[in-house]
């Protein structure tokens, strides 16, 4: 009766809670009659019987019905919602062999960077798959490292400077940035607006700074060093280790680009904000300065609401890499938290948290062989899907994925999802209220390439 055939792809899911409240109604309707039915006479020493035996073939019948309306209503639901397909194209790069798409807005603006022939990367803004080099601050390297989401024309990131970095950091902007010219200098936030790059101010005494997010308001977010040696601050032996003390930081754009600080948990020595909506609510981690990239710096993942910390997963399973990566306008927050077994973060656990639910785990692809073990939420756009990857043990086998209101994702490579086109898609890093998303991938050379993944109408 509620086979798959009885429901085609072009019902709505109204239509289809009226094909079963019709059908609950003729069959309700069907067991009235039945035990309405006045009994014939039996003897008084029946009648006890034979009104448990019915009473029990009615409630036996209403629960059938039950099941029937709920397994109906389960494949009708599957049924209504095919695979969303997508167009998915490569973006343009600087020549080089690794590209990739961190952020997209509503308007089909893709953040990222790409790789010259040099090795050093830039970053860049597609506009209408049209590439716009950002430039840099003077030094080699510039990257948009994560998701940017307003739509009033401002971009930030890093950038290296020409100076010499004067204490010898690495610092947070190492990981972002190709060999050989990953370090050595002083790197900054920037912002770059009206076809304009500029850099965004530190703390008194301190050297580097780190731009994440901006919103329509005129805000960015991201951290920056202080002039405090934090003691907290990992290997010290080791070359390239970091020094200064660095903190959440808001900038307020325009007269001066003002930069304030965004409190820490009780006890945190320093901590990192990562995305900001327009409500005010900004997100990052809070911990101890360690080695300014993740780990023990990320012991809790936190919300600021109107400039108030919460930890919004106290009860981590671990005590390191709790990062949030992305915040939409209701304030739901996606990221990814560390595991007890692997101190480094090459096994990673995806969430969504929200303030009616608090924290929910967000699985990795189920029946891959290597199993999957690993995943991470990058993306969130207003409709609550949620983008990101899952990984095999090791950071081996990873795969572009997404979240559609479920805890186990859909692999983006599927070929009923992505067509014809012939790049493997590894990683996806920001989706917008279209459905357009963007991350990297790897072409058929073994480049690494930034993608925009856009849903196809097929109505």
């Amino acid at each position: 009766m509620c086979s798959a055939k009885t429901f085609t792809h072009g019902d709505t899911i109204m239509k289809i809670k009226h094909q079963i409240r019709s059908l609950a109604g003729t069959i309700r309707l069907k067991v009235k009659r039945t035990f309405s039915r006045k009994p014939a006479v039996q003897p008084a020493v029946n009648k006890p019987r034979h009104h448990i035996y019915d009473t029990a073939r009615g409630k036996a019948c209403y629960i059938s019905l039950a099941t029937l309306i709920v397994a109906c209503y389960a494949a009708a639901q599957t049924q209504a919602k095919p695979k969303t397909q997508y167009h998915v194209s490569t973006l343009a790069s600087l020549g080089g062999t690794s590209s990739g798409g961190n952020s997209i807005n509503d308007q089909t603006w893709v953040g990222g960077y790409s790789r010259m022939l040099n090795r050093d990367r830039h970053a860049i803004l597609w506009r209408n798959s049209a590439l716009t080099d950002l430039g840099t601050l003077g030094g080699p390297n510039s990257s948009v490292t994560w998701n940017v989401k307003n739509t009033a024309g401002i971009i930030v990131g890093i950038s290296q400077t020409a100076t010499p970095e004067p204490l010898g950091e690495n610092w947070s902007s190492a990981f972002f940035y190709s060999t050989p010219h990953n370090v050595g200098y002083i790197n900054l936030g920037f912002v770059w607006q009206n076809n304009q790059m500029r850099a965004l101010p530190n703390f008194p005494g301190g050297n580097n700074g780190f731009a994440t997010g901006a919103n329509n308001l005129g805000q960015a977010v991201g951290w920056a060093e202080t002039g405090f040696h934090d003691p907290t601050c990992c290997c010290q032996s080791e070359p390239g280790h970091q020094v200064l003390q660095f903190l959440p930081t808001v900038w307020d754009l325009g007269s001066g680009d003002q930069i304030h600080d965004l409190p820490l948990i009780p006890g945190d020595s320093s901590g990192a904000a990562t995305a900001i909506n327009d409500n005010n609510q900004i997100v990052g981690i809070s911990g101890m300065c360690d080695q300014a990239v993740g780990r023990h710096t990320a012991k809790h993942a936190v919300l600021w609401d109107k400039g108030t910390v919460t930890d919004i997963y106290p009860n981590a399973p671990a005590p390191w890499w709790n990062t949030p990566t992305a915040i939409n306008q209701h304030g739901d927050v996606v990221g990814f938290a560390g595991d007890p077994t692997d101190v480094d973060g090459n096994i990673l656990h995806a969430f969504i948290w929200t303030k009616d639910n608090g924290i929910k785990v967000l699985k990795p692809l189920r029946g891959r062989t290597p199993q999957h073990v690993d995943s991470e939420a990058y993306g969130i756009n207003e409709a609550g899907q949620v983008v990101g990857v899952s990984c095999a043990a090791n950071q081996t086998d990873c795969r572009a994925v997404i979240w559609d209101h479920g805890v186990y994702p859909t692999d983006l490579n599927d070929p009923d999802l992505k067509g014809s086109y012939p790049g493997f898609l590894a990683i996806a890093r920001d989706i917008n209220n279209k459905g357009e998303i963007t991350g990297r991938g790897v072409d058929t050379t073994g480049s690494l390439i930034a993608y925009l993944a856009v849903p196809v109408d097929n109505n």
